[in-house]
């Protein structure tokens, strides 16, 4: 199980300990809600709050006999309790009014630990984002040079994202903060709605609008179909960065640490397996997600199938994407970023870059698009073939200096000015103001 790489506070939360823990509040809360309205003696209910304990290991040894999670644990809490009290523990509650409504405390919980980690990452993108505000790059669509952006910007759009992903979490969090103690077949046949109401207050939480013996398992399978999403995130940015490690582009790198050993075979190795890890991870994100859907359709008023499911993919994609989350912040603050590199990857493309700032150009000079796009793209392929028979004096800008059919159109020194890393980045603080950096 993934629980192990998470940090101590989301680990927790899923441990049997923590789970027993919020049982026995649940089951407390009932008792004190059906005391209030006269049903439990205030003696009996006294006796119930001074001596509700559980040991976890009694419960195991109980479970063995009993092969039944909730039972093992009331049997327990009962013996603690004793005679006449006891007889008051779980009254007119189902196993899943327990389950359930402890299952939300523990998602709910999850949940604000990974708002949190997303907060953080984002205070870490924007600082480098506003260091490489104007950090010059080119920009690629299907990994051929396209034109000019910055490093900056790039890391805006990954604060944006994220942005993103912090309001889907608090969505989700909403989303399954849902209790129920509605009883076996959610019918409140034997507890009051009112009892419902009160103990899912008391957590935070609001009452299902309706259930069967359990709470709908759609709201579970959204949870962690946004876990999924967020980690579909993570992937997104962890392969961006590998692509840009890669030696042939070289413009960013993840931290390599002082004693830190790439490969067994090849010293030399500087290679970027915490993207590559976070790429993985992401995949058993989705997987998880997969099962979670597959847990919606159960049989009548419930059947059992869901659960052992949900036993795992839930601790597990929890502490997993917390894990992610952390280590993805670790990474963005140690990126060693190499802007000469990126300064050397831009000329690559012999100033073609200015491609579509020329068509524009000429279309306002008064040229068709069709003639315009000709005139550029004639030049562009004449700058690859000069590039391509080993001269060193390839330059798009030059070429379309000496295209007398272009030249005509712009006064002296008007095309070479056009051709600018400023023009491009004249809107960078405009992007930069709209999603709050």
């Amino acid at each position: 199980m993934i629980q192990r790489y998470s940090r101590p506070e989301m680990r927790s939360i899923w441990t049997e300990q923590r789970k027993l823990e919020i049982w026995l509040q649940i089951e407390l809360l009932v008792s004190e809600a059906l005391c209030a309205t006269g049903l439990v003696p205030k003696k009996d209910f006294a006796q119930m709050k001074a001596r509700a304990a559980f040991s976890l290991e009694r419960c195991k040894e109980l479970e063995r006999t009993l092969n039944h999670d909730v039972i093992a644990f009331t049997t327990n809490v009962a013996e603690n309790i004793g005679e006449p009290a006891s007889r008051w523990l779980h009254f007119g509650l189902t196993s899943s009014d327990i389950i359930d409504t402890a299952f939300a405390v523990q998602m709910v919980q999850s949940a604000e630990i990974l708002i949190e980690d997303v907060k953080v990452l984002r205070k870490v993108i924007a600082a480098k984002a506003r260091k490489h505000q104007f950090t010059p790059m080119i920009g690629r669509s299907h990994g051929i040079h396209a034109e000019p952006t910055t490093f900056g910007l790039k890391l805006a759009l990954m604060y944006d994202e994220f942005g993103r992903a912090q309001q889907r979490l608090e969505a989700a969090r909403e989303t399954v903060a849902v209790g129920k103690l509605s009883g076996a077949v959610g019918t409140s046949a034997h507890l009051a709605p009112k009892i419902e109401t009160a103990v899912c207050r008391h957590l935070g939480l609001r009452p299902a609008p309706i259930a069967t013996q359990v709470v709908p398992r759609d709201l579970h399978a959204e949870f962690i179909s946004t876990l999924a999403l967020v980690a579909a995130s993570i992937e997104r940015w962890a392969t961006e960065f590998r692509h840009l490690q890669r030696t042939e582009v070289l413009e960013v790198e993840e931290f390599f640490a002082k004693g830190q050993k790439g490969s067994s075979a090849m010293p030399h190795k500087r290679n970027p397996i915490t993207g590559e890890r976070l790429s993985g991870l992401a995949r058993v994100l989705r997987g998880n997600a997969i099962a979670a859907l597959e847990n919606v359709a159960l049989w009548h008023e419930r059947d059992i199938s869901h659960s052992s499911v949900e036993r795992i993919i839930f601790p597990d994609s929890c502490t997993l994407l917390d894990y992610m989350l952390v280590t993805l912040t670790e990474l963005v603050e140690g990126l060693v970023v190499y802007p000469e590199n990126m300064k050397r990857n831009l000329k690559l493309s012999l100033g073609m870059w200015n491609s579509q700032t020329v068509l524009l150009a000429l279309i306002k000079k008064g040229l068709s698009r069709e003639q315009a796009y000709d005139l550029v793209q004639r030049n562009a392929m004449t700058t690859w073939e000069v590039k391509h028979a080993g001269r060193d004096d390839a330059d798009f800008v030059e070429q379309l200096e000496r295209d007398s059919e272009v030249a005509q159109h712009f006064k002296n020194g008007e095309l070479r000015a056009l051709c600018s890393l400023d023009f491009h980045f004249k809107e960078v603080k405009t992007r930069f103001k709209k999603v709050g950096l």
